[in-house]
């Protein structure tokens, strides 16, 4: 089976890599489902059998990948879902808690993660292979080039945590590019974020499509004149705010905003 640049992929062929990806659930007793995101050829998958007490499904969306893991891991043919994920209605499939892991595309990594984020009272956990300027981003802090919108958003809901990297020699075909592996936790205060979540996620992405600006400039739509330059804060850049200044942010433009 060769890999298609239409879906994205690169099959993980480093057999101690895979199980120690697999092994980086940490969270298991909150779930006892797991969806594999495009599994391939079932690299990932065999290790992910070993969690005896969760129930494994997985999601293909290359049709001749769907028939090569019915033919090569035949128990796993009730559970293989042929479907691009970004498509599937996940409360459809779980009616309980349920992990999301895999070796992702790489041209859709970042539609997974908010994907992630509309399930997140479902999903207390993600393990996930990203190219590794992606998964920067996610874990990424304050006051460093890579913070950004996705930064923010899975913070507000998830810890996080940059696991290992993983060098272009470990696919087939070889990647262009470095990966690595990230865990994100739910917290267990997600239900109480502090603000409106619709606008938290207005602001950010107003704050960071005018990265280089001061909050003064990228916060006019949101706030009267007098209360922007009259408070220091508004001199600060998107990049330097923490994820509880975003969420002190947001309150303040709903307090301002029109009745």
């Amino acid at each position: 089976m060769k890999a298609k640049k239409s879906f994205g992929q690169h099959f993980l062929n480093n057999e101690a890599i895979a199980e120690k990806i697999a092994a980086s659930l940490s969270a298991t007793n909150q779930y006892k489902d797991i969806i594999e995101v495009g599994p391939g050829k079932g690299m990932l998958t065999k290790y992910l059998f070993e969690y005896t007490n969760h129930h494994l499904k997985v999601v293909e969306a290359d049709k001749d990948m769907v028939l090569y893991l019915a033919k090569h891991y035949n128990k796993l043919i009730p559970d293989i879902i042929s479907q691009d994920f970004l498509k599937v209605n996940l409360k459809e499939i779980f009616n309980d808690q349920f992990a999301i892991i895999g070796n992702f595309p790489y041209n859709i990594s970042s539609q997974i993660i908010f994907k992630m984020l509309e399930y997140k009272e479902s999903v207390p956990e993600l393990v996930g292979m990203f190219q590794k300027e992606v998964a920067q981003r996610i874990v990424s802090q304050p006051d460093c080039k890579a913070y950004g919108i996705l930064s923010v958003l899975v913070q507000a809901f998830y810890d996080v945590e940059y696991l290992f990297t993983v060098g272009p020699e470990n696919f087939s075909p070889p990647p262009k590019v470095q990966s690595a592996v990230i865990r994100l936790t739910r917290k267990k205060n997600f239900k109480n974020l502090g603000c409106d979540e619709k606008r938290l996620k207005s602001v950010v992405k107003a704050a960071f499509n005018m990265r280089r600006k001061m909050l003064r400039n990228s916060m006019k739509q949101f706030l009267p004149k007098n209360v922007i330059f009259v408070n220091e804060f508004f001199q600060k850049r998107p990049e330097n705010l923490s994820v509880e200044e975003f969420i002190y942010l947001t309150n303040l433009t709903f307090k301002h905003s029109p009745s």
